[in-house]
Order: C-alpha cells, then structure tokens, then sequence
C-alpha cells in the first residue's frame, strides 16, 4: 500500500451529519468527485432536472441531503468541507415524470454517480429499485412512478484517493505486429489454479501473481484482454434464476472497477489493487485491455429496468429515445446510450481517460462497437464524433483500440469499416478457419463438397478485402472467444448444451461452424476420437497464430479447456467457466505446442507483415512475397481456387525482403491422409521440418529435411510448417 499525505481532511465518514453544510461554487465542476483542501467538490449533470440533492451517508447509513446549485449546461455541484477519501455517498434528482416524453424522475430513488470511482455494495433486486411499480415479479406499469424509497437496495458511491506508488511504471507500448492478445476473465482465469493462494484466486491480485504472469510468458503472450471489469450487477431475472451476470456486460459504474474482483476488501484497497495488477503485468512486458460496455447499461428498458442511476438522472440525455419515450435498442440488453448527446458522449471518453491516465491501462476493446457511431439518422459512420474522438484524442489515439464491429439493430455488420488506428474482430478470420477445418471436413468425410480453400487463403494473408485499406494489422483474428464455445468443445458437440442457463437452451448461437466428429460430447469419445480433436485443435491454434494480422487466443484454449457444450456461459460463476488447473499430460502437450507456435510467430518476422503481401492472394501470381501451390507442388489454378473438392494447398511466406527465411505451411483439411508434393525453394534450397500437428508434443517432430519436389506424407486433416534458410544462413 503506497504512503498518502492527507489532503486537508481525510474523515473516512461523515459522524455528524447535521452538522454538515454545502457551499456553492461560482462556477461548474467537472463531473464527478473532486477533492480539495478541507473538503471535496460534488458534481453531477442533469438538464432536465428541477433539483437535485446530493445524499452523505455517516457511519451508521444514516443519510443527509443537501441541494446542489444548478449551472450552465445542466451541471449540479456544490463544495462540502469535512468530508474526504472514505466518504459514502449517491443522489437524487426531481423533475418531471413524463414517460410519453422520455421523462422519469422521482426523488424517491437513489442514484449512482455515473463518474464514481469506486461502488461499495451490491444492487438489492426488489420492486423499490424500480422508479415506476411493480410486483415482486418485476411486472408492472412503466407510467406509475413509485413512491418507496429505494436507499436501503442500493449501493454507495466512495470517495477515493487517486494517489498511487506507480514507481518507474510505464505503458509497454509493444507493436501491433508483435501482439499476442489473450482473452480472459479476472474469476475464471485463477479461480481453481492451485499455484495462487486460495485467498488471491479469482482476483485482480491473482492475475498479477508470479503463477499467472509466469503462464502468459511461456505462451508469448503480449497483451491480456480482461473481459468487462467495470463495476456491473445482475439482471433481475438471472437472480430470480439463482444465477448471476458472470461476464460483467451489464455496467453500474464506468469509472469504478468491480469490487468483487479484489482481494482487498475495502473500497481503497480495490483500487490500488487494480493499479498493482496493471503495474506488475506492465513489469513483465504485458499490455492490459479492457472490453469495454459504452454501448447500453444495466438499467434496461425504459418502461420494464430500473432506475439506479442514469434514468433517473435525465433518460432524456443519456439514452436513445423514440418520439413516445421508449427505448432505441440496437444492443438487446433493452437500452442504448446516446452518443450523438454531449452528455454521455462527454461520459464514454472522460471514462477512457481516466482508465488510461489513472489506472494506465493499454487500450481498450469496444462491445458492439457499431452502436458507439450510429447518428441520429440510425446509420453507422465511421466519422462518427465519437469514433473521431478516440482517433484525435492525445491520450487515447496512442493506446490500442479494437472494434468488436456489429450491433444487433438495422444494418448492424461492418468488419473492416472501422477507421485507423482502430483494429477490428475479425469475424471472417473466425468463419474460415472453423469451416476448412472443421465443418468442411466434417462434409468431406460424408463424400460431400466443401468450401475449397480460397476464402481460408484470403484470410491467412491478411483479409485484404476487408481491410485493403487500412493494413492486415487491423485484423484481430480469432477463432474463439468468450462468446461461443472453446476449441476443444468446437471439436466434441455439434450443437449448443445451454440448460444450465435457464432459457430453455433457446440462448446463443445456433450457428457454431463446429463439428463432433461423429459422437456428441468429450465424455463418450474413445482414445483415438479424442486424438483426431486434439489434433483438430492444433491445426486452429496454427492457424491463428501463423497467419497475417494480430492475433487473439481465447484463454483455456492452450489446454483444451471445456464448457460441456455450453456456447453462451455468461451467467456460469463456476466450474462451466473457470479454468480446471488440474492438467492431463495431453493438456500440458498443448500448452507446449501453443508456446512453440507463438515463438515460431516471433522468430519469424514474414509472418508479421505489415502491410499486404503484393498481388492477389487467390490467383495462383508467382508473386515476390507470398506463393500458393497445390498438393502437386505446382503455383495454384484459377480452376483450383473456385474447386470446392480441393482441401489441400500451400503457402510460401518469403521472407527475404525482410531479412527471414522462406517459411511454407501445409495445410491439409482432406478427411484422409495424402502425399503432398512440396515447391521448389525459391533460394534453392531444401525444406526443413519444423512442426507437425500430427504430432502431439513439439518436442517429438523428427528432424527432418525434405527436397523441393519431393513427397512429405500428410495425415488426415493435418498441418505442417517447413522453413528453408535465408542465403545468408545457409
């Protein structure tokens, strides 16, 4: 714990209430807490409002209101001296309750500061969080405001410290081209590993721990991707079920990091162990991301959600109204945030500052990124005020920014239209390699046509016609996220296992790209079943990790993590999605396998271009760069490129420009094993073996040299990765 000065009084509490008074300012605030000599300054915007009180809570929860004064541009503030770090509070706001209009104010609910840093306390679901009635179902009428106060269901607002012992911390700042993202959840990635204390597992401290750290190192991992740490609650309805929001897309508070994330159990102490985590990662070389939720928050629908804080403030200002008041939901989780409003607009990028200047995070992965620029007119633009801000700002254009580039409302797909520097999901990327090799093959072993190996070829070479104007390193490819099922599961059920959700298994996607190979599920698989997955599993994992563009691995999938067939676990706080430690010798293979892929990566700067290989990536064009051949050996075909029965080609990087090797990858999707004939070494000389997915550690790939012209014997549904020495070398 870093050493404080106090700054003026630092009274953890109000213990005399009535005794506190409000000053007013001769000018507004920035929004949020400020804290000052003696005292602190309270801020908070509502343009609508009629009053708005802010409410100090002593130690004993007993609450003292005190009216804001009003100022330009609709911001409320006021000066209170005695008060300081340790200092519980919230707000009310009055004004009208006009639902037609989109107005819903009533005093009698407490509300959340949308700047505070930090939310003690959990949100209480019962009907007096609701601003209008409802039954103990949550049922009701969206036009009858509810007089019962809310206070005694809702969390506190904290007033923190900002300093911190950062030391000689600074941003890694690694490149685009040496990245290595892996997705994980602070819960689930240390919750059952026994290598972290018990009392650190499952924590912001726990993902800082040697152990941790120690992992994502031997994986080459650059950049971790946390998934939502912003404070976030429950949907009413997963508590009704016994569950709970795990994933965390479902935000309270944009500035405070989830309490139940730290090990530290009061509200100082989960700061600074946010800013201890990002600090020792950063000592290690490894970014820190956030996905981020600017798009909806966890009040839902106008006339069915709650009022915790941003309704009950001005819904007018913050979210997108129609003309009768209701909700513009193009998020499905029953509200979006106005980003053509100055209000939330100003929210979303003071939220990104504070992140990046404060808690020093790297860059940031945007959910539903489409929402954040959808003008009035409801159409997505990439000159979108909001997306022209991250691009311009000097604190946020020099760290990473990632599109996840859809929305579910009208015309919601736009891959590769998100402007530089922004990189993009590349969902495409994802799409082609769980077709060539899985559904395809899965096709291919029935006797029917496939795909081909154009559209896989497209994307190994950086989407050029995604990203063509930009360059291959704004694609973040992935073939697995948080959202769907594991590798290992994409290789073991053809369809979705979700009942443990609740719905039915009516929830997630029904369109999984994934294949069984024959028996639903891992459990009634024999030996060799399992062997033709796993080797599945290798071949994705080569091609993510070799292929143009960033890439992102999915963590569990360096060990086969399993969720039993659960493709949408994002209210499972428990064995579904925690990461199982308790690794099988086959599982500590992969991890190997994983490492030696990702160094391969590293060793080999041709993999990581740049900027797009020269010409076209499927017209068979003996290029400079970049040469497809068949399983002959011969520059591919037109005929072969649009042949849905060719499952076999092969991809020369050549590296000289760039000081490397020439490196060729096999790539062999057919269900049965063939010869394949390898081309001829442009610097004549012959291929050595540098990996096989046929075979299961690394470390067991015969040392091997190959003649160009010669036959190498691929096993079914294969890969395999050969280099020929630079001149220099050889």
């Amino acid at each position: 714990m870093p050493t404080r000065e106090p700054i003026g009084d630092t009274t953890p509490s109000l213990t005399r209430p009535h005794a506190v008074a409000l000053r007013s300012l001769d000018a507004p605030a920035a929004p949020g807490v400020t804290l000052v000599p003696g005292g602190a300054v309270f801020s908070v915007v509502s343009d609508r409002a009629s009053s708005v009180e802010l409410c100090l809570f002593d130690d004993r929860g007993v609450e003292t209101r005190l009216p804001l004064v009003r100022h330009r541009g609709g911001t409320w503030c006021g000066r209170v001296d005695g008060v300081g770090p340790g200092q519980r509070y919230a707000y009310r706001a009055n004004g009208p309750w006009a639902p037609e209009q989109g107005l819903r104010f009533n005093p009698a609910k407490l509300l959340m500061d949308p700047y505070a840093r930090s939310i003690e306390g959990e949100v209480h679901w019962n009907p007096t969080v609701f601003g209008h009635t409802v039954d103990e179902r949550f049922g009701g009428d969206g036009t009858v405001r509810d007089p019962r106060d809310s206070a005694p269901s809702m969390p506190r607002n904290v007033v923190i410290d900002d300093r911190f012992d950062w030391e000689d911390d600074r941003h890694p700042y690694v490149p685009w081209d040496r990245t290595l993202i892996y997705e994980a959840h602070v819960r689930g990635l240390t919750m059952t590993n026994p290598d972290v204390p018990p009392h650190l597992r499952g924590t912001y401290a726990g993902v800082a721990h040697p152990a941790t750290i120690s992992h994502l190192q031997r994986l080459g991992v650059t950049a971790i991707e946390l998934l939502p740490v912003h404070a976030s609650t429950s949907e009413p309805h997963l508590v009704q079920l016994g569950l709970s929001n795990y994933w965390g897309y479902n935000t309270l508070g944009f500035f405070a990091p989830q309490p139940g994330y730290a090990a530290a159990s009061e509200p100082q102490g989960v700061i600074d162990e946010f800013k201890g985590m990002v600090k020792l990662l950063h000592r290690a070389g490894i970014e820190v991301i956030l996905d981020v939720v600017y798009n909806h928050t966890a009040e839902q629908g106008a006339a069915s959600g709650a009022t915790l804080s941003w309704r009950g403030l001005d819904q007018a200002s913050y979210y997108r109204l129609d003309a009768r008041g209701q909700d513009v939901d193009v998020t499905g989780c029953g509200n979006t945030l106005d980003m053509t409003h100055e209000t939330p607009y100003r929210m979303a990028l003071d939220s990104l500052r504070y992140w990046v200047s404060e808690m020093h995070v790297d860059g940031f992965r945007f959910d539903l990124a489409v929402a954040l620029g959808r003008e009035r007119d409801d159409a997505f633009h990439p000159d979108h005020p909001f997306l022209l801000a991250l691009r311009t700002d000097p604190v946020l254009s020099g760290v990473k920014l990632i599109a996840e580039p859809w929305d579910i409302g009208p015309h919601g797909w736009h891959t590769g239209e998100f402007p530089a520097p922004m990189a993009d999901w590349n969902d495409k990327f994802r799409d082609a390699a769980r077709t060539f090799w899985l559904r395809d093959v899965g096709a291919d072993s029935a006797g029917h046509p496939g795909h081909g190996v154009a559209e896989l070829a497209t994307r190994i070479s950086g989407s050029r016609d995604v990203f063509g104007s930009r360059s291959p390193m704004a694609s973040v490819n992935y073939v697995t996220a948080h959202d769907g099922f594991p590798l290992a599961d994409l290789t073991a059920y053809d369809r979705k296992h979700n009942g443990a959700n609740g719905e039915g298994n009516r929830d997630g996607s029904d369109n999984n790209l994934s294949w069984n190979f024959g028996v639903e599920g891992h459990s009634a698989a024999g030996d060799d079943l399992e062997a033709l997955r796993r080797r599945a599993v290798r071949n994705l994992l080569a091609t993510l990790l070799l292929s143009s563009g960033v890439p992102m691995l999915l963590g569990g999938d360096e060990f086969g993590r399993s969720q039993g067939g659960n493709n949408n676990a994002y209210c499972q706080d428990n064995e579904i999605s925690w990461f199982d430690w308790r690794l099988q010798p086959w599982q500590r293979d992969l991890i190997d396998t994983t490492a030696f892929l990702s160094a391969l990566r590293a060793a080999h700067p041709v993999l990581r271009q740049r900027e797009f290989f020269p010409g076209d990536a499927i017209r068979g064009d003996e290029l400079a760069a970049l040469h497809w051949h068949g399983i002959d050996g011969e520059l591919m075909t037109e005929h072969q490129w649009n042949d849905g029965s060719v499952r076999t080609m092969q991809v020369i990087f050549d590296g000289a420009d760039v000081g490397d090797d020439l490196v060729l990858v096999v790539l062999h999707g057919s269900a049965n094993p063939a010869p394949v004939v390898l081309p001829k070494a442009e610097n004549g000389y012959s291929w050595e073996l540098l990996w096989d997915s046929a075979v299961e550690k690394p470390a067991d790939v015969p040392s091997s040299t190959v003649q160009p012209g010669s036959e190498y014997a691929m096993r079914a549904v294969s890969m395999a990765v050969f280099r020929s020495p630079s001149r220099e070398e050889a």
